[in-house]
């Protein structure tokens, strides 16, 4: 319903503050018809909050969580109180910067994280070494990483390059934990800087560092037919 986050979700209904038809339940997972229920928190009825897209330009050092034990800074003392809640679609770890989406629609922000949308994630990246022809090619074909597993990028080239240092261009279809970081300390590259710069068809653009703003409905809805254009694509190769 777009209301709260489903671990904030869980907390309320296992704390008894959530009526379901009058009767408190205190499962998470205990079964709603939405069209037909009736929710309340607190005493009052709980209505679905409109839907809402927002893009953000995270900054480094930013964790992309509502809370952290150690009271580190998170997205959420940069984003406006007056903000519907919404929640980051994906990750970026506290080091990587740039293009965040952020929804209170959970279904609409698992469509765009699960590996089968297949939607393209852009990188701006900045690593301590003078790239090869030999390295692009590499990290296409897959770098088999300590623990055995072989991890790869879509696309990559070098944007620019000095005598100590290079800019990538590194493109993935798929999101692993720490994936880029990962190849490159595997290939002896330090990251400097690592800069999400599109999602899809969706780019950062010139976005200030911090800001957000809500997507336009020309933007969502292209984000939508790259889904199920990816989807189709799936679909056809399985068959």
């Amino acid at each position: 319903m777009g209301y709260c986050s489903r671990s904030r979700a869980a907390e309320l209904i296992r704390a008894g503050k959530v009526r379901l038809n009058g009767a408190v339940r205190r499962d998470p997972e205990f079964p709603v018809r939405l069209r037909h229920d009736r929710i309340e928190v607190a005493g009052q009825p709980a209505a679905a909050a409109n839907r809402v897209f927002f893009m953000m330009n995270k900054p480094r050092g930013v964790l992309t969580t509502a809370s952290d034990e150690k009271g580190r800074r998170t997205i959420y003392d940069i984003l406006p109180r007056e903000l519907p809640w919404v929640a980051p679609v994906g990750r970026l770890d506290k080091a990587s910067e740039g293009l965040l989406l952020l929804t209170n629609d959970s279904e609409w922000a698992t469509r765009i994280t699960l590996p089968e949308s297949h939607l393209d994630k852009s990188y701006h990246v900045h690593v301590n070494a003078q790239v090869t022809p030999q390295d692009l090619e590499r990290m296409v074909r897959g770098v088999r990483m300590k623990t055995g597993e072989t991890l790869r990028v879509k696309r990559t080239e070098i944007l620019r390059q000095g005598e100590l240092n290079t800019w990538l261009l590194i493109v993935l279809d798929e999101g692993k934990n720490r994936q880029i970081r990962r190849i490159l300390e595997q290939m002896g590259m330090e990251t400097l800087r690592l800069v999400r710069v599109a999602v899809g068809p969706l780019e950062l653009g010139n976005l200030a560092k911090g800001t957000h703003r809500q997507l336009t409905r020309e933007e969502k809805i292209n984000l939508d037919r790259a889904m199920q254009a990816s989807s189709r694509k799936t679909n056809s190769s399985a068959r």
